[in-house]
């Protein structure tokens, strides 16, 4: 079986992604946050101190970061040392046949630290694997992750975190009503499922395998392609969960972009790649 070692593993994305590769591959991870009760093919190990690995992997999946877009305005230097300096570490100390990077939609505007982190994160690896130690890569750019197939979103900067958060809590707050992108005055977002994302990253272990593929492409933007509202994203989950959110407003948070969404138009047509769950699939898959 073909070796992949999965960078934050343990997290929302990571678990998602071990869970669809394992029959198939032989999944190692490395995360500074696995329990102390873990599989020899784990690594407890931090991307940001020194580190060596003895395994060489046909692929290694970048997914290892910091994604918090309010904690990022608030301590940028952490930002710019996790993701891009941890990342340069993995490219350095990890060897494998293909390099597969996790980036962000946020990469696109750079109007926050995080955004501003993973676009010079971006740029690393394109020089790296393209001039220093030629390696075939591919650059993925999510765009808003929710849903879930058995594991948690644990950004507690992200919408289906507070979302799932809101029945025990009561609390729930919506972040800017004056954008004039939607009818509803809230920012716009291409929220897209875990799984999805997920099937991406085993289709481009397949891309990246077939030397007939290995063209100069190597940046996907990853999302449905659909701009919906904060607002209309509440709604769907009221629609599922049956519940009614008792929501108040609150002032735009720094960092945040009005209306961020993709064209997964190429990822459809190199990796063969289509997203599978609607919005009312996504919020009902978190919920139940």
């Amino acid at each position: 079986m073909k070796k992949v070692l999965i960078t934050g593993s343990s997290g929302y994305i990571g678990s998602h992604l071990t869970k669809m590769l394992q029959n198939e591959y032989l999944v190692y991870g490395l995360d500074k946050n696995l329990p102390k009760q873990i599989p020899e093919e784990f690594y407890h190990c931090d991307i940001n101190r020194q580190f060596t690995l003895d395994e060489e992997f046909d692929c290694v999946i970048h997914l290892a970061a910091l994604v918090n877009v309010g904690e990022s305005e608030k301590n940028p230097i952490q930002y710019y040392i996790t993701n891009l300096n941890g990342t340069m570490n993995v490219l350095n100390k990890v060897k494998t046949k293909n390099f597969v990077f996790a980036s962000t939609g946020a990469a696109v505007g750079c109007e926050s630290a995080y955004g501003i982190s993973k676009r010079a994160a971006e740029d690393v690896v394109r020089e790296y694997c393209t001039s220093h130690r030629p390696t075939p890569y591919t650059i993925f750019r999510f765009y808003n992750v929710i849903g879930s197939d058995g594991f948690a979103p644990t950004n507690p900067d992200g919408l289906m975190y507070n979302l799932m958060k809101a029945p025990k809590t009561g609390e729930f707050t919506i972040y800017g009503t004056d954008y004039t992108v939607s009818n509803d005055g809230t920012c716009i977002r291409d929220y897209v499922h875990v799984s999805d994302i997920a099937n991406a990253h085993v289709k481009a272990l397949e891309y990246l395998e077939n030397k007939r593929n290995r063209k100069n492409i190597s940046l996907f933007n990853l999302g449905t392609g659909n701009g919906v509202s904060v607002l209309e994203a509440i709604n769907s989950f009221e629609k599922v969960s049956g519940l009614k959110l008792n929501y108040k407003i609150g002032a735009r948070r720094a960092g945040d972009i009005e209306a961020v969404y993709s064209d997964s138009s190429l990822a459809e047509r190199e990796l063969g790649w289509k997203t599978v769950y609607n919005l009312d699939d996504m919020m009902s898959s978190a919920w139940r």
